[in-house]
């Protein structure tokens, strides 16, 4: 038989309040859309609410404290064990239309409802009123994560924590995939506010500035100084990547503001296929203050022609 206070993790002499604590908790946790596919789950579903119809209902929960589970389950049909029971306001705080519970718990999709009023005696009962239940959409989320560019370009996960209305707290992983760009919006489906069906949470992903890289669209960009003689006469330079350190040659005679290209060293194209690529800017140093020894041989330059 069930025990619907067992089914609630309540004790016997627990308030009303903690009654309803209880299955809000369980509710959120429990609810279909929370797990879909799992058969377990809606069953749990199910129970708790059964559970929870007897157990706020004062005449109800007197009946089954007073005859104990068998003799309650006998003289107590599912219908009758319903029969009254309106949590509309509860669920509408948690985000859930009403239509959800009697869905699952009748089998049987939650349009319409009937409500009754006894006239003449107990159970003489006549309709006294219909409602349509319209699903409510749960609402959507949105938060913030901030990553860096070396993670732009590997990919990682946050993990997040929710906080739901009555308190339940529940973790989720987010997955952020290698080129995300900043200010893209990831949807993890159903973990937003519950309801029929629940809502979204949009993860809104922030890329921090990077002291070295500048970055436009898959493509990075890094500024390297060489000196004039090197300008003129070539040489090699050690330049960061985001996948370690490379030798690139500067050729002889590159200008100031010359842009040497590394292919496939930039950022992972997000839908996949490569990769961007990493221009290094060149800048020519020119010391604005020379020795005596550099000063005539500028000059000597000068009379050359350079």
């Amino acid at each position: 038989m069930k025990d619907y206070y067992k089914i609630l993790g309540v004790s016997r002499d627990a308030s009303p309040e903690e009654i309803k604590r209880a299955y809000r908790r369980l509710a959120l946790k429990y609810h279909p859309d929370r797990n879909p596919g799992d058969k377990e789950a809606e069953e749990k579903f199910k129970e708790i609410n059964e559970a929870y119809a007897v157990l706020s209902d004062p005449e109800k929960r007197r009946q089954y404290d007073m005859l104990g589970a068998q003799a309650f389950s006998q003289r107590y049909t599912q219908e009758d064990i319903f029969r009254g029971f309106d949590i509309g306001d509860l669920l509408k705080d948690l985000g859930f239309g009403t239509s959800d519970i009697f869905s699952f718990i009748f089998g049987r999709p939650g349009v319409r409802r009937i409500r009754f009023r006894t006239v003449g005696g107990p159970f003489e009962e006549v309709p006294f009123a219909e409602e349509t239940l319209r699903p409510q959409k749960g609402q959507d989320l949105e938060t913030e994560v901030a990553v860096t560019l070396e993670e732009v370009a590997r990919g990682t996960e946050r993990t997040l924590r929710l906080r739901h209305p009555d308190g339940y707290e529940e973790q989720v992983v987010v997955k952020v995939p290698p080129g995300v760009q900043d200010g893209q919006k990831l949807r993890l489906a159903g973990k937003g506010q519950p309801g029929y069906p629940p809502g979204d949470l949009y993860v809104r992903v922030k890329v921090l500035p990077h002291p070295l890289f500048r970055r436009e669209g898959d493509d990075i960009f890094l500024e390297r100084e060489i000196s004039f003689s090197e300008a003129c006469l070539g040489t090699s330079i050690d330049v960061p990547t985001l996948d370690g350190p490379k030798t690139v040659k500067v050729p002889p005679g590159t200008p100031s503001g010359a842009k040497l290209r590394l292919r496939g060293l930039g950022l992972p194209h997000l839908k996949g296929g490569g990769k961007g690529d990493l221009y290094v800017i060149i800048k020519v140093r020119v010391p604005k203050i020379l020795t005596q020894e550099q000063r005539e041989a500028v000059e000597a330059l000068r009379r050359l022609g350079l």
